[in-house]
């Protein structure tokens, strides 16, 4: 155990200690599943690939993963071959044809708190490898699991996503009052974006409710981040296994997609705290210390 605690701290060390290059960690979750939340994690990544940023997607969508199946890629290995220790890192690192590189997800992932402390140390370790990325998209599962709140709790931002339905509505205030009583990152930057809308008005009238009652009844800060609309793009860009801001860019869909990377850069630009942070506190070192 001491060897492997000493182990931890060189690997933290060696972060502390190295370049000054922080990569920027975005959550992207939902209350409910449906919403689009893989969809806008995806598209959302090439257009920032396309303002020459080095991307990494990971799928931790726990037993449904499906970044790789939305871009029509196969991949020979994904994390569950990393947990137990049969790849590294570098060999599920998957390059797309879209300039942006993903980590398939899989259903083992959600094994990740019942790890040994040989096996946490080691993925510990593996994650380093995603700090090459200048953006780190984080496609969680939809829902309220302990696992989806570790990555929202280790995030620089997180992008809520939900739709004008009133399920939709329901359940993205769901996830931001369990975020607001269970997570406590005071630093973390929580945004909505409503997706599958018809105008801007309408867009702005269900953030304005969401953001109106985390405020009330949560004393949390929500920034409406922007809104997608309705688009049959969608619709064939899935079915192709395409992204739809490749198969019609300058759809309506695909400019909204542009606008919400746009202010995520400039607008409401936050320098990220790096995979270094996210480990510590995904792991919950970042509070307890080391062992």
């Amino acid at each position: 155990m001491a060897d492997q605690a000493e182990k931890l701290r060189e690997i933290m060390r060696n972060r502390t200690e190295g370049t000054s290059k922080k990569t920027r960690i975005i959550a992207v979750s939902s209350g409910k599943g449906g919403v689009g939340k893989t969809n806008l994690a995806i598209n959302m990544s090439i257009a920032y690939a396309r303002m020459g940023k080095k991307i990494t997607v990971l799928d931790a969508d726990l037993g449904l993963a499906n970044v790789n199946v939305m871009l029509g890629v196969i991949p020979r290995y994904n994390l569950y071959h990393l947990i137990r220790k049969q790849k590294s890192m570098r060999d599920i690192i998957l390059d797309t044809s879209y300039g942006i590189k993903i980590v398939a997800g899989a259903s083992g992932f959600s094994k990740i708190a019942n790890l040994t402390e040989e096996e946490r140390l080691y993925f510990i370790s593996e994650l380093e490898q995603l700090s090459e990325a200048d953006v780190l998209v984080i496609d969680t599962s939809a829902g309220v699991s302990s696992n989806v709140l570790s990555f929202i709790a280790a995030a620089d931002d997180v992008v809520i996503v939900t739709t004008p339905e009133p399920t939709a509505i329901t359940d993205a205030y769901g996830i931001i009052k369990i975020i607001a009583t269970e997570v406590n990152n005071l630093d973390l930057g929580l945004k909505l974006v409503v997706n599958r809308v018809k105008s801007v008005t309408e867009g702005r009238k269900v953030a304005e409710r969401v953001i109106n009652i985390a405020g009330q009844f949560l004393n949390l800060k929500v920034d409406y981040l922007g809104f997608i609309y309705e688009d049959i793009a969608v619709h064939h860009a899935v079915i192709k296994q395409r992204p739809f801001i490749v198969l019609d860019p300058r759809g309506k869909a695909s400019i909204c997609i542009e606008h919400l990377v746009s202010r995520l850069e400039n607008v409401e630009y936050r320098n990220g705290s790096g995979v270094f942070s996210f480990i510590q506190k995904f792991f919950g070192y970042g509070n307890k210390g080391l062992p």
